[in-house]
């Protein structure tokens, strides 16, 4: 896949009006619509800023929550709206529709330094079905699109994907951020180059292993799949985590990367529990040595400073999915060693999305990171080595 795309660096944007796909999706108070993060609006401003102070008129858009096609009130963008005017210090204008009257007289009167809001892009049952019609009519609002959602790259939505037939489009500083970091530690990463991964399934991870085995020079393997591998090794793992159905997968994985002269890191102990509690009882055993009622739950001391030795010795690191499970106190000693290891480690760090992403900022290393994803599922599938429909719509350089 070519990662090489134009961006807003690349844009004629003075006097154009610009559609900008935004991942506003922000978590909310349940009861009181007030937004509990605005991490998400933040990463947009550095393409918002850069096109408004270049003269580009903004008609900013993104989904919030799945209304699958109604106008759910609590799923309404304003507050949004409301919230990046304060950031921007200068009035964001709310469009109370998509591509309704209201939408469209106000991205006509826009002017250039100027930004607007459309309401919510999934009140729209055609966005998610990136129906062309539907892309159309977004996409005559405006001269130039601009993708910054790297969290929705992964779907072909219409406003995603979609525009693109439509309007020359560009990645946002976001976007291109994200396909430059991410695009070349998997095209031409500094070696060593070491991924670690973990999170509960091997399934979830089975295509960024495939991808990987070619491409690193070890694969860290942690978190509850690693059981599984375990599993097929010809150990007891009491009441850990299975996947009955990929113990072969697990196999045929631990030979091709023997073929392929790669490194395949296992856990050598565990910290296990003797139920799914945060308050269970909590031992540390030899992986060949788990007890029959219990758990693995996190990776123990040895595998700490296996994984963390093989991290420091690195030149890139790609990091996805927990080492155990972190939300337990209890349990978070191997999660939180390999957010250290990491910020310790010199080597050019990128943290994929999701949980590996929390546990890294909960725990206060998220500015000795090189990059943090911000698309759980977008980064996965980068990983995977799958094309991203939101990136193969844009034009290459």
């Amino acid at each position: 896949m070519n990662y090489n795309k134009k961006s807003v660096l690349d844009a004629a944007v003075s006097g154009k009006k610009v559609l900008l796909r935004c991942d506003f999706n922000v978590p909310q108070n349940k009861e009181t619509g007030e937004i509990t993060s605005d991490k998400r609006i933040k990463a947009a401003l550095p393409t918002i800023k850069y096109l408004l102070d270049n003269g580009a008129a903004v008609i900013a858009c993104s989904h919030l929550g799945k209304p699958k096609g109604e106008w759910k009130p609590k799923l309404s963008l304003a507050p949004v709206a409301e919230h990046l005017s304060k950031l921007l210090d200068r009035p964001v204008i709310f469009a109370n529709d998509i591509i309704g009257e209201d939408a469209k007289a106000k991205a006509a009167a826009l002017k250039p330094g100027e930004i607007m809001l459309l309401q919510n892009l999934r009140y729209d049952i055609r966005e998610e079905k990136n129906d062309p019609e539907f892309a159309k009519e977004l996409a005559s609002l405006a001269d130039i699109y601009v993708s910054d959602a790297f969290g929705t790259v992964h779907r072909a939505h219409a406003s995603t994907a979609g525009v693109a037939a439509y309007l020359p489009a560009y990645a946002g500083l976001l976007v291109l951020k994200e396909l430059s970091v991410m695009g070349k530690a998997l095209e031409e990463p500094a070696r060593p180059f070491v991924a670690v991964l973990g999170g509960a399934k091997v399934s979830d991870k089975i295509g960024v292993i495939n991808n990987l085995l070619s491409k690193a020079d070890t694969i860290i393997i942690g978190g509850g799949m690693a059981y599984t591998f375990i599993k097929a090794m010809g150990y007891e793992i009491g009441k850990s985590l299975l996947e009955e159905d990929k113990l072969d997968y697990a196999r045929s994985m631990i030979e091709k990367a023997k073929e392929k002269n790669v490194k395949l890191l296992l856990p050598v102990d565990t910290a296990v529990g003797s139920e799914f509690a945060p308050d269970c009882e909590r031992k540390v055993v030899k992986v060949s040595e788990i007890p029959a009622d219990w758990m693995g739950m996190d990776i123990g001391p040895e595998t700490i400073k296996l994984f963390s030795d093989a991290v420091k010795s690195a030149a890139t690191v790609v990091w996805n999915g927990p080492m155990g499970v972190f939300e337990f106190d209890a349990f978070a000693q191997g999660t939180e060693a390999m957010a250290k290891a990491l910020a310790e480690s010199g080597a050019v760090t990128i943290v994929g999305g999701g949980d590996s992403a929390a546990a890294v900022e909960k725990l206060g290393y998220a500015d000795k990171m090189t990059h943090i994803s911000t698309g759980g599922g977008a980064s996965l599938e980068f990983l995977e080595g799958l094309e991203l429909p939101g990136v193969a719509c844009l034009m290459n350089k």
